[in-house]
């Protein structure tokens, strides 16, 4: 009878102070890491007037993951796992600083682009260890409960962060990465106070060989395998987000009087706003009955809705459109994570979920390199329309390459 209040309460996870520092520590430094995110955008784009350049900034930021994600799981299970996120919030901070005096200089572009693989090189770092630590943290009774909104924390920050990149860019650039380094030091302090209980950790053994055993699941689970990859090559060939200076600065028209800048924090701001209203939506109804084709036609929506957006001239109607790629994509989140838990033995969760953020983290800036390349020789609405028309053609591919995921039905613990 002790559990019934925990297990109940919607807000659980909060009832744990070490949580709750953690949830907004988060919180403040995905905020100033969107905001960030729109000045590079916005400054690479205003001083090389180039969608090539563009898409650099996506395969900079793509390198550190492919190379980092799985060994920095191997170490978020052998060392501490908050003194790697400590770490990881000092280089950030530092690569933020470095920003800020590179804008104030208008320093070389290549400088910048070492600056930005050093900061997501440091994010990589910390990305496992930040998620292994709510377990530490919170009562197995209230994980799930904190999981979920640990999801609602990212989703929430990518509205409100571009947003503020956008009023702060608009009245001066380096200050937003000046914001960033705020956000992140002010992190540090909150983590140097945060208590977290002693857990079993791994012994130091064969790195590649277990980081390979976690590969071959994934390459034996045809479902998982399915999953995984549908979702990858539609935000690689979809992704419309690198471009969207392009389209602020010259092809769309700010409403109200904007400046661009201001238009580009709300551009920005769009998928991740769709994202929250499918999270609430999907929260408050029952397991999907059929999740494989929901997801299958999930990803089609998030093609059409591209597809419009890249030949929409209106501010409103981008917007709208942006909206819905982001609230189609939440639904192949949804089922892309929770078929992943369900299908997986727990002694490889770890290394698979690190084989899962490859895949889906690497191909958000690869995406941004195919889309500015693509953008450099065609034009970014050729560009757009392509990689909309490319994520139907994935659609139709993978509903006959992997026929077990159009049957896959109801996302429950019981469906394995």
């Amino acid at each position: 009878m002790s559990n019934l209040p925990l297990k109940h309460d919607p807000y659980a996870a909060f009832r744990v102070p070490g949580f709750v520092r953690l949830f907004l520590g988060g919180l403040l430094i995905h905020i100033g890491t969107a905001a960030q995110s729109v000045a590079i955008g916005w400054e690479i784009y205003s001083r090389t007037d180039s969608a090539m350049m563009l898409g650099l900034v996506g395969l900079t930021q793509a390198l550190p993951m492919m190379l980092l994600t799985l060994p920095a799981g191997y170490l978020a299970d052998i060392y501490d796992r908050r003194r790697i996120m400590a770490i990881r919030l000092v280089g950030t901070t530092l690569t933020s600083v470095g920003l800020f005096g590179f804008s104030l200089a208008q320093g070389s572009i290549p400088l910048m682009f070492l600056l930005l693989f050093m900061d997501a090189a440091f994010h990589r770092l910390a990305g496992p260890a930040g998620s292994a630590l709510i377990p530490q943290l919170v009562p197995t009774a209230a994980l799930e409960n904190a999981i979920k909104w640990r999801t609602s924390l990212f989703h929430v920050s990518s509205v409100v962060g571009p947003a503020i990149g956008g009023a702060i860019v608009a009245w001066r650039t380096p200050a937003a990465y000046a914001f960033s380094a705020i956000t992140t030091t002010v992190f540090i302090i909150m983590l140097l106070g945060l208590q977290v209980p002693e857990g079993r950790r791994s012994r130091p053994g064969r790195m590649v060989a277990q980081v390979l055993e976690g590969m071959r699941f994934v390459w034996h689970q045809k479902l998982i395998l399915g999953t995984i990859s549908l979702d990858m090559f539609a935000v690689l060939l979809g992704g419309a987000v690198y471009l969207l200076p392009v389209f602020a600065k010259d092809l769309l028209e700010a409403p109200w009087g904007l400046a661009p800048e201001q238009a580009l924090g709300l551009l920005r701001a769009a998928p991740a706003a769709g994202s929250v209203a499918m999270a609430v939506l999907l929260a408050h109804r029952p397991p999907l009955q059929r999740a494989g084709r929901s997801m299958l036609l999930a990803v089609a929506a998030f093609g059409v809705a591209t597809i419009i957006f890249g030949l929409s001239r209106s501010f409103w109607l981008s917007m709208v459109m942006l909206f819905l790629t982001g609230f189609s994509d939440n639904i192949s989140m949804v089922v892309r994570h929770t078929l992943v838990q369900l299908r997986t033995p727990n002694e490889l969760r770890g290394r698979v979920s690190a084989v899962n953020s490859i895949f889906i983290g690497a191909s958000n800036e690869l995406g941004g390199f195919e889309s500015g390349l693509v953008a450099h020789f065609v034009g970014p609405v050729m560009s757009v329309l392509s990689g909309g028309i490319g994520t139907l053609l994935v659609v139709a591919t993978w509903s006959r390459l992997f026929p077990g995921l159009r049957r896959f039905g109801r996302l429950t613990v019981n469906d394995q």
